[in-house]
């Protein structure tokens, strides 16, 4: 084992990933106040929409709007997601600064969430990135499926490794590892992301569970372990996926936070801040946080309010 580092950076990604597959609209300023209430907070990566079409992802038709409508603190990163050129010159002209693109390790996932198999999604991959790259914006990839897939069961390590390797050639500084369907535990999860890190190196990369079985902290803990030092979280536990039936949201930001700040481990991030931007998108969206430490806060108001 590498051994826990003593500093992990995380991702947030609730406005983009947890939003998304949201039924009731958000509107536009309250999207804006809850990236700015992460950023406030102290994270350090604020993943702030996605430059998809309107069509398949109604939720973020507003990307333009939130983008450039953001007071961005200092010391924070919004990185946005695109799908293909067409996004990523929308994103451009937004003002974006750092990009993220995307594919799965099962073909059949892949034909399913963006029509096009692994190969096909490399075509597009590697034209954003040489764009990307003229233009001197980073570019983040992600892998989903790492773990499982809802349509082929297991994936096998292999093909997560050559799916990262490619995504390394193709110019993205950082490989994101994502258990689209909560399928991971403990052991497969360190197993996995040693097997990767062998590879490209574990500097690389990061780590993206659902909490599906409710293993999400556990995988994140043996990935520690590992080395990793790069954890992507969903504040409020926003998300899910909508070819992946049964997945639940992403690990819950304040969650995450609260163990890591518990294993004397910095983050940079204010816990009661985090909690309370939490508390904010949930009551837009009308429900109970699904954090742990948002369920507890939302209790301790109703009893103050009583």
């Amino acid at each position: 084992m590498t051994g826990t580092p003593t500093r992990v950076r995380i991702v947030e990604v609730g406005p983009r990933d947890g939003l998304q597959n949201e039924r009731r609209p958000v509107p536009t300023a309250a999207k804006i106040e809850l990236i700015e209430r992460l950023a406030e907070a102290g994270l350090p990566v604020v993943e702030a929409t996605s430059f998809v079409s309107p069509r398949w992802v109604p939720q973020l038709a507003d990307a333009e709007d939130v983008l450039s409508g953001l007071n961005r603190r200092a010391g924070t990163a919004y990185p946005v997601l695109v799908p293909n050129l067409a996004g990523l010159e929308r994103a451009i002209a937004a003002g974006a600064r750092e990009v993220a693109v995307f594919t799965a390790a099962s073909e059949t996932f892949n034909r399913k969430n963006i029509n096009a198999g692994i190969d096909e999604s490399f075509d597009r991959i590697r034209a954003v990135n040489d764009r990307a790259g003229s233009v001197d914006l980073p570019v983040r990839g992600y892998v989903s499926c790492v773990l499982g897939c809802p349509y082929e069961g297991d994936v096998d390590a292999d093909a997560v490794v050559r799916v990262a390797e490619r995504l390394i050639e193709a110019g993205c500084y950082e490989i994101s590892l994502g258990d689209t369907i909560g399928a991971g535990t403990p052991t497969r999860a360190r197993n996995l992301v040693q097997a990767v890190g062998a590879s490209i190196g574990l500097t690389k990369l990061a780590v993206h569970f659902h909490d599906t079985r409710g293993q999400a902290l556990a995988n994140v803990f043996a990935c520690l372990e590992a080395g990793v030092a790069t954890v992507d979280a969903s504040v409020s536990g926003l998300g899910g996926c909508p070819y992946a039936r049964g997945a639940t949201g992403n690990l819950a930001t304040e969650d995450l936070v609260y163990m890591l700040h518990g294993m004397g481990v910095e983050t940079g991030v204010d816990l009661d801040a985090l909690v309370d931007a939490g508390l904010f998108i949930s009551r837009l969206l009308g429900r109970r946080p699904a954090s742990r430490l948002g369920q507890i806060a939302a209790l301790r108001a109703e009893e103050s309010d009583t």
